[in-house]
């Protein structure tokens, strides 16, 4: 297991140091890199390696406690305890990094309010929205750029108080919880406002998602599309 010692600490995306590394330990879970029964380091080593205080880390595994992920037993240590069916802040990020697991963040590129354009499939009841575009990072290394619109009907996100999670910013800003998905996993070319940090070109073929996500309506409330390197990330969907 590698730590993401380059927790994100400073983006007003992020989220609070604590859930960064209980969500990078079930990732870690997840991917099998983390299995049942497995002892894990020393709090104080581990708290080290993610570049954190013993407090702030033993608030991360009280997390996992709670979530049935983790046995704390005194005087022995902390012990893995795989639950599959654990909901997390990431559950519905399907892309790994080649080796497992990894830390999802972003960089927020662009948020604007804008009518939806003709290409775009029919979603939502409104005939505009909120679109975000970012870069995702996995470990801080540079996976993904991704587009997400958000239907006008579903409510405005204010972007300072935007979290790397949009579907936890919808809950937390909108009562908006996203209850189910749709993803369409193909190719596509590398759009023309992808950033520098994105190791591929514009115009480049790559691996690409689309995806509905809906609330408690009959019509998907949100459309995003994702073009991902498929020389540092997969997309994985596991059967439990």
């Amino acid at each position: 297991m590698t730590p993401p010692n380059d927790l994100d600490r400073t983006a007003p995306t992020a989220l609070p140091i604590y859930m960064q590394i209980s969500e990078f330990l079930i990732r870690e879970i997840a991917a099998g890199r983390l299995v049942d029964g497995q002892r894990l380091a020393p709090e104080r080593d581990m708290a080290k390696s993610h570049g954190t205080t013993v407090r702030t880390l033993r608030k991360a595994l009280s997390e996992l406690e709670k979530k049935g992920m983790l046995e704390r037993i005194q005087g022995s240590g902390n012990y893995i305890r795989a639950n599959h069916k654990v909901q997390s802040v990431y559950s519905m990020f399907r892309l790994e990094l080649t080796t497992g697991g990894g830390l999802p963040t972003a960089d927020i590129l662009e948020v604007a309010a804008v009518p939806k354009p003709a290409d775009l499939p029919a979603f939502g009841t409104a005939d505009h929205g909120t679109r975000v575009r970012r870069l995702r990072f996995l470990n801080r290394t540079p996976i993904a750029v991704e587009e997400i619109w958000l239907d006008g009907d579903a409510g405005i996100i204010k972007p300072e108080s935007m979290s790397d999670s949009l579907y936890r910013t919808y809950q937390m800003q909108l009562g908006l919880i996203i209850a189910r998905a749709e993803d369409r996993v193909s190719i596509g070319q590398v759009p023309d406002w992808a950033p520098q940090g994105f190791a591929l070109a514009p115009g480049t073929l790559t691996g690409y998602i689309e995806r509905f996500s809906w609330a408690d309506t009959a019509s998907p409330v949100e459309f995003s599309r994702t073009w991902f390197d498929t020389s540092k990330a997969l997309y994985v969907q596991r059967l439990i």
